[in-house]
């Protein structure tokens, strides 16, 4: 459930988090032509996002840990 707290493994210790839901997002290709003609595209998929209780990083932000996936799309010519 969204707000509850649970813990995380964080830099090899187990920290409070609390799951954040995304509300908007843009998941645009990152596109690569080969020398061989073949076009490879990539994204990355957010999944999951928690935010760490009381642990901030070094410019005073708070720490998110996130969970994605990497998506892709082979396109190569005929042989």
């Amino acid at each position: 459930m969204p707000g509850e707290k649970v813990n995380i493994n964080f830099g090899g210790r187990s920290v409070e988090a609390v799951p954040v839901e995304a509300t908007q997002s843009s998941e645009r290709w990152n596109e690569y032509l080969l020398e061989d003609g073949t076009v490879l595209k990539m994204k990355l998929v957010l999944k999951k996002t928690y935010k760490i209780e009381n642990e901030y990083d070094a410019e005073g932000n708070p720490v998110y840990v996130m969970q994605s996936t990497n998506v892709t799309s082979i396109s190569s010519p005929a042989i």
